[in-house]
């Protein structure tokens, strides 16, 4: 006798609740860990020829181009979350209704809702943990990966080269920022380097700080040392442990030209200070709404998968389904999904009014499928 065909039997139904939940997720456990380990191998194989081009083609060292590799693999892993999660509701759904577990646990009187719920549950836990992960460990590694790209292996600043700041002076001149690095969570530049120049393009005054804060819609630069240079050429040096400065952009501006304004290498925070900074254009202003809401959207992919694959894992016949067979209608229900989502991410980015609700349309539309299957299979 199966072991789901012993907990079916089992009078006292307050114990199906916690021993059912526990057999149900170790049956996901496994895998969803294969699923996670495959789809991820196969996302970051580009990344693994790409350490040995580092190596060969731009002479990278050999431990830079596995950080490099290191910490892209965030990013893929939030990608194949999803993926994991839904080929592993199919394998053990496959395997749970192939050997007649699922008609065991139905004949002991529980519904097959209840059977599902571990899985359900499973699948709005890891959205929360995809959104996190997204929002917070994603941009942090993007950040790593990018230093080490430009700064050690390509031997060049990022920051230097794509976001000096130059800002004219009220009397007249300019003004050039200098920094090496930006902290995103933190809105700072590090290491700044500020000049300012006269009217005859003659520097006046050189700031060296250790970092520049933005705090209440102002820059404060910390542990600052200035050198004032006078018409005769006398140098004075003065120290501050903070002083206000006037930088000449934001740090949503600077935040936009680090990504070369592309959205999908910002966190919502970062994206949202954009859109209410009042300085996008009307296209732009449509394409960061879009993002927006589908950063959002997007983590949420875990339960509806979840969701649509319990039905179809049930439809496995005797003997339970083979990896092969789950696997490639895992990669089936994915294609449908992002043609869908990639379809609507189009209309959302075309029409500002419809960009909330795009971003969600994918998701509602497998909900409604899955949930509609789900009844139907329960009730036959």
């Amino acid at each position: 006798m199966s072991r789901a065909a012993v907990i079916a039997q089992r009078p006292a139904l307050r114990l199906h609740l916690l021993i059912l939940d526990r057999y149900m997720l170790a049956e996901l456990a496994a895998p969803f860990l294969f699923g996670l380990s495959a789809f991820t191998l196969i996302f970051a194989a580009a990344n693994i020829l790409n350490i040995g081009k580092l190596v060969s083609n731009d002479h990278a060292p050999l431990w830079a181009a596995i950080k490099v590799f290191w910490w892209s693999l965030p990013s893929t892993i939030v990608l194949v979350i999803p993926m994991a999660l839904l080929l592993g509701t199919l394998l053990a759904m496959q395997r749970l209704s192939g050997e007649s577990e699922i008609t065991a646990m139905k004949a002991g009187g529980i519904a097959l809702m209840r059977i599902a719920a571990p899985f359900l549950i499973a699948g709005l836990v890891m959205s929360f943990i995809m959104l996190f992960l997204q929002e917070e460990v994603v941009p942090f590694a993007q950040d790593q990966e990018s230093y080490l790209v430009n700064e050690v292996i390509n031997s060049s600043s990022a920051f230097g080269r794509d976001l000096t700041v130059h800002a004219p002076l009220p009397g007249g001149g300019q003004q050039v920022t200098v920094a090496t690095a930006y902290e995103p969570h933190s809105q700072a530049l590090l290491n700044v380097t500020l000049i300012q120049y006269n009217r005859q393009n003659q520097p006046t005054q050189v700031v060296f700080a250790n970092r520049a804060r933005f705090e209440a819609q102002r820059w404060l630069l910390d542990g600052v040392t200035t050198y004032r240079f006078d018409a005769n050429g006398t140098t004075y040096l003065e120290h501050a442990a903070t002083t206000e400065v006037e930088i000449g952009q934001t740090p949503t501006e600077i935040v936009k030209r680090i990504t070369h304004g592309d959205p999908e290498q910002m966190s919502r925070a970062q994206i949202l200070d954009l859109i209410r900074s009042g300085q996008l254009s009307f296209a732009d202003l449509r394409k960061y709404t879009e993002a927006y809401q589908e950063k959002l959207a997007r983590p949420f992919a875990c339960f509806v998968f979840t969701l649509i694959a319990l039905p179809f894992g049930l439809r496995a016949t005797r003997g339970g389904g083979s990896t092969s067979l789950g696997f490639g209608m895992a990669v089936a229900i994915v294609f449908v999904y992002y043609i869908v989502a990639t379809f609507f991410s189009y209309v959302g980015d075309a029409v500002l009014l419809l960009a909330p609700i795009a971003a969600w349309v994918p998701n509602l539309i497998f909900t409604y499928l899955g949930i509609r299957r789900l009844l139907k299979v329960a009730a036959a």
